[in-house]
């Protein structure tokens, strides 16, 4: 009943138009292969092996090739080198197996013209998301959750409870594949699943359906105030050049400024807690940069002045995330994240090694090339400021390598390290320090 309220609510004619189903071989997506098959609905299925659980991930393959066959559905089949994708974007593995598999999803609807494609979320997911955005930290657009549909992407589960896909299951004889790792607690989804959810399940039974109704609100409430701030920044920016300028004026007479701010600088990457940096600013010495991944903000006289970062620059800005544990800072250069609880005698940190304490670092960060009016707080000096040119001064840095050197920002735009010289003395290590965050240099030929 769930999954025809869906079809009836979004009109999306999915018996006149050819979908590619999203199948791992679990009870959902199970149930959703089944369903379409039941309707008679036209559709191929995509399955991605993602090689994280040896010989268990290719039976799943080979019981969703088994089942398409049987049913003569067409079956397009992957399988990805997960962990060196991990590896080379520093990022989770949760994160590159869904980067991999979107990319993949869309080149297939792209060459075969499917109409949709089609993913098992439920409604479990989309409050797991919820929590996962809240804890993570989150505007108005992560409350929702998940979207029953984003353009040609879709979700027609997403109304039906995981308790009712199992009932589902069993009473209809469907066959699935249990995935090992939905039991362990060591990813952040699977510990809100088996230990949050269910309390929060116990003091309101009807948890899914009283979150539908209020992520349907939120979506169109947030909806509502991006015409708003859309209209409002039609009037604030303008483009000079190569260059998009922001009023300062404009987003000094706004209500909420920073807010108003973020929503011209989300898109170029900016997060919000930088949007406030920067709406600090107003007022004080022009000339102050930021940095996202792709653009550079200057704080000018009456405008924030934004340009896109070249990418062919050699050290352009490389973002760091919170569970970030190596990335390319460079062609020849990585940079690891790792995290403790014990700092090593001194005499045996080398250069490129540094240390830091973990509860004052502010994510995400920010590695690029120093700039003309950089400055930090070198270790040791008790809080006094330094110019990173006069560092390099110090240092006997020839003009030739001056180029070469880099720092690592936090979200506020503070200098945390000139990378291979100097730690910063607002982010030591201190004897009541609990956590440490180790950052560490290494070349490309010794990972």
């Amino acid at each position: 009943k769930a999954f025809l309220t869906f079809l009836n609510e979004y009109a999306l004619q999915l018996d006149q138009r050819q979908t590619l189903l999203a199948v791992s071989g679990g009870v959902d997506s199970m149930v959703l292969a089944t369903l379409f098959h039941y309707k008679k609905f036209p559709f191929a299925i995509a399955h991605a092996n993602f090689n994280l659980r040896g010989e268990e991930s290719e039976e799943d393959e080979k019981f969703v090739i088994a089942w398409a066959k049987a049913r003569e559905i067409t079956v397009h089949v992957r399988q990805f080198d997960t962990l060196t994708t991990k590896k080379v974007q520093g990022i989770s593995t949760q994160m590159a197996a869904r980067q991999l598999r979107y990319d993949w999803f869309e080149e297939l609807r792209t060459r075969h013209r499917y109409a949709y494609i089609a993913t098992a979320h439920h409604a479990d997911d989309a409050i797991e998301t919820l929590l996962l955005n809240l804890t993570r930290g989150t505007g108005l657009a992560g409350l929702p959750g998940i979207a029953p549909v984003r353009g040609t992407l879709i979700k027609p589960l997403l109304l039906t409870a995981k308790a009712e896909i199992v009932a589902f299951a069993r009473e209809n004889d469907v066959r699935f594949r249990e995935d090992s790792s939905n039991r362990s607690t060591h990813y952040r989804r699977n510990l809100l699943r088996h230990e949050v959810l269910p309390v929060l399940q116990k003091i309101n039974p009807s948890l899914e359906k009283t979150f539908r109704y209020t992520a349907e609100r939120l979506r169109t409430a947030n909806r509502l105030l991006d015409d708003l701030l859309s209209t409002w920044q039609q009037k604030a920016q303008y483009q000079q050049g190569d260059a998009l300028h922001i009023s300062i004026e404009a987003v000094q007479n706004a209500a909420e400024p920073a807010y108003h701010l973020h929503h011209c600088l989300e898109p170029l990457g900016f997060s919000y807690r930088q949007t406030r940096q920067i709406v600090s600013t107003i007022g004080k010495t022009s000339g102050k940069q930021f940095f996202s991944t792709s653009h550079h903000l200057v704080v000018d006289r009456t405008a924030f002045i934004i340009q896109k970062i070249d990418a062919k620059s050699i050290y352009a800005p490389v973002l760091i995330l919170e569970d970030t544990l190596q990335i390319a800072i460079s062609e020849l250069e990585v940079l690891t994240m790792s995290r403790g609880e014990e700092l090593p005698d001194s005499r045996t940190i080398p250069p490129t090694t540094a240390y830091f304490n973990a509860q004052t670092i502010a994510f995400p960060l920010t590695v690029r090339a120093w700039q003309a009016g950089d400055w930090f707080c070198p270790l040791g000096m008790a809080g006094k400021r330094k110019k990173v040119s006069d560092l390099l001064v110090d240092k006997k840095i020839p003009v030739s390598d001056k180029k070469n050197i880099r720092v690592l920002m936090d979200d506020e735009g503070n200098i945390i390290w000139v990378l291979g010289l100097r730690a910063d003395h607002r982010f030591r290590v201190r004897s009541d320090t609990r956590k440490l965050l180790k950052f560490a240099i290494q070349t490309s030929s010794n990972i």
